[in-house]
């Protein structure tokens, strides 16, 4: 069962996505909040795998709030639903560690199937965003050194599996591709997130774009 903990100052946002996502087989929403600052007792009260986070909120904002989440030992993941799709939102969410970013027009199907994939490891992103994100991070002449740097960390081995994370490959994927076993790819991964200081997939997906590599 996918633990989800809804984000929301709207409170007929949170009861139509608490009904959307309870309807689906094998979601549970374990809790709701309304603020952004009243994320840390709703995860430590009810330990969900899943938050979906507004971003327009009073008193602390969903950036804010998934940058501290993220900063925490074994965070859940989170996915951003929010109206605002704009270059900096999406920018400022995925650097904070948000694992996708969902609009509120997203078909229901669509955002019960993104709470899945990112429960699974897979990070959420629609293609156009993507591409205006990675055009813009290309162009930052200080991201892109500091992200080669950055890459400098790795070893061989390492950084072959790194550009495969961020080309989207899934685990399996690159398991045959380099001709490892999918604990060995796990393995890598993990040190990769650790040397690299980030905490998801979609971060290494971003570095490597920082980095001209893709």
């Amino acid at each position: 069962m996918i633990r989800v903990l809804v984000v929301d100052d709207d409170a007929l946002v949170r009861a139509s996505l608490e009904m959307m996502l309870d309807g689906a087989n094998g979601i549970s929403v374990v809790a709701q909040a309304a603020d952004g600052d009243e994320v840390p007792a709703a995860v430590d009260a009810h330990f969900p795998d899943i938050v979906l986070m507004d971003l327009r909120m009073p008193r602390v904002d969903g950036i804010v709030a998934t940058r501290r989440l993220r900063a925490r030992p074994n965070p859940p993941e989170v996915v951003v639903l929010t109206t605002f799709d704009t270059d900096e939102n999406v920018l400022h969410a995925l650097r904070a560690g948000a694992s996708g970013f969902l609009l509120k027009d997203t078909p229901p199907a669509q955002i019960v199937e993104a709470v899945r994939r990112v429960a699974a490891g897979d990070p959420i992103l629609s293609p156009a965003i993507t591409r205006r994100l990675m055009d813009r991070a290309a162009t930052q002449a200080d991201a892109h050194t500091i992200a080669q740097r950055k890459l400098e960390r790795l070893s061989p081995r390492e950084y072959d599996v790194m550009l495969a994370v961020a080309q989207g490959k899934a685990n399996a994927q690159i398991a045959t591709e380099l001709f490892m076993s999918l604990a060995t790819v796990k393995a890598h991964i993990s040190h990769i997130l650790t040397k690299l200081e980030l905490g998801n997939r979609t971060q290494v997906a971003l570095l490597a774009h920082d980095a001209g590599l893709a």
